[in-house]
């Protein structure tokens, strides 16, 4: 064997082996896929290691072995591996029967090892045939955030005769499982609460995580979980477009892995997906300049700074904003006037000179009206709405002064958590919205 840096070439031997003046030819292999890395556990029993590399045909091999075994993998494991693998190391524990110094000798090794060999999450499988109790015990913690299956060659005595391997004389069956199967729902309720904080990025992260750990049946359930995440994460930064894609693909993955079980409270999920997706297409499938679904989206978005993520700054802003998305919305729907270039000829008599002398924007040559001109121009031009905001404008000062004093204004003074229930309050009876008509966002319980 030539060692070359981390990588560690065999001088390979034809498959039949003479050995003691026996001709050992390796079982054929059943029809597995080749894997990424394997993670081979090996004390003794150098046909039951090299059955398993034949079988699998790892692009990276790790052996964890105790000091004394390194030499039966060199002179007893190697001449029995048909296919080298491109690259291979091994960890080495100071004591196969001490379950600290196993767990140690892994895990100050095997993650800069895979790191090192760019192995992705879920690409590892890990073989325990060989190992000790204390050695299994620790490879199995120690893997655990990369493996996707765990194998062990077992004693067939009273399996079926089809489930029996036959290995160097020895009849063995081939024992696999993934734990994530299991072990899934404990991260999928860290995502789920990522999600229900409105962590949208980190929830995808972990549900695409668990994509790649978990097997094939259960691999569409958490891509469509990451994609909705992601999607309401698209919503929250206004990509509607994009929100609404990620959502009407979601939601279909998701109405499947329903009919077949699913995560329980997956079902009462769906309805608010699809009001949701809903509320999303009209927004994107409405041609107007001025969509009146934005209004109701920026009153939800300030309920949600203000309530899961208790930021009265940033839901100040988004109260101010909704303010002024209705006065535009009520201006154009009903008088075809863009605030951001309007004629002054489309505005009462009383407003034109005070536009032509104020609101010309002198970069583009363009009349843009501040906020509350966009409601006095509304009330000016006998709209009830505008004329509902003059009769409530004693009330409505103080708190358009607290917005803009605040450090997310104009100003230096942090907002008080009541001064924007009272905006938003306001705000509400003067567009005449109701809570219930605001999109909401699901609460995961998964």
């Amino acid at each position: 064997m030539r060692l070359s840096g981390d990588r560690q070439e065999f001088a390979w031997k034809p498959a039949c082996i003479e050995s003691a003046g026996v001709c050992y030819s390796p079982p054929i292999m059943p029809a597995d896929i080749p894997v990424k890395a394997l993670i081979l556990a090996f004390t003794n029993a150098p046909p039951l290691a090299a059955y398993v590399i034949n079988r699998l045909q790892p692009e990276l091999l790790c052996f964890f072995v105790p000091e004394s075994a390194k030499t039966q993998v060199e002179e007893a494991v190697q001449p029995l591996v048909q296919q080298m693998p491109k690259r291979w190391d091994w960890v080495v524990t100071p004591d196969a029967a001490d379950i600290i110094a196993c767990h140690q000798a892994l895990s100050r090794t095997v993650h800069d090892l895979l790191r090192t060999w760019a192995v992705h999450v879920g690409e590892v499988v890990v073989d325990l045939t060989g190992a000790t109790p204390a050695m299994a015990a620790a490879l199995a913690t120690v893997s655990q955030p990369w493996t996707s299956r765990m194998i062990s060659l077992v004693d067939a005595a009273g399996a079926e005769e089809n489930d029996q391997i036959m290995v160097d004389g020895l009849a063995k069956r081939w024992v696999q499982g993934n734990p994530w199967d299991e072990s899934a729902v404990v991260v999928r309720r860290e995502a789920s609460e990522a999600f229900n904080q409105g962590s949208f990025r980190a929830a995808a992260t972990l549900f695409h995580t668990l994509e790649a750990r978990v097997s094939g049946g259960q691999k569409p359930l958490y891509r469509a979980l990451g994609e909705l995440a992601l999607g309401y994460g698209l919503w929250e930064q206004f990509h509607y477009r994009q929100a609404w894609e990620k959502l009407k693909t979601s939601l279909k993955a998701l109405d499947m892995a329903s009919l077949w079980g699913g995560p329980p409270g997956l079902k009462a999920l769906l309805p608010l997906i699809k009001a949701n997706s809903g509320f999303l297409e009209k927004m994107v499938l409405d041609p107007a300049e001025v969509k009146e679904g934005v209004v109701l989206d920026l009153l939800a978005h300030a309920h949600r700074r203000a309530h899961v993520d208790h930021d009265p700054e940033r839901a100040m802003v988004a109260l101010v904003r909704a303010l002024e998305a209705c006065a535009q919305r009520q201006l154009f729907k009903q008088y075809k006037m863009r605030t951001w270039d309007v004629q002054p000829e489309q505005l009462p008599e009383a407003f034109r000179e005070t536009c032509r002398t104020c609101y010309l924007d002198d970069v583009d040559g363009k009349y843009k009206l501040p906020l509350q001109s966009q409601w006095r121009i509304l009330a000016g031009l006998g709209d009830q709405m505008g004329q509902a905001f003059l009769r409530d404008w004693p009330k409505m000062k103080p708190l358009l002064d607290a917005a803009n004093h605040a450090v997310l204004g104009h100003g230096f003074e942090a907002v008080k958590g009541e001064r924007v229930q009272q905006l938003s309050d306001m705000v509400m009876k003067l567009t005449g919205v109701s809570e219930p008509s605001l999109p909401k966002f699901p609460t995961l319980n998964l």
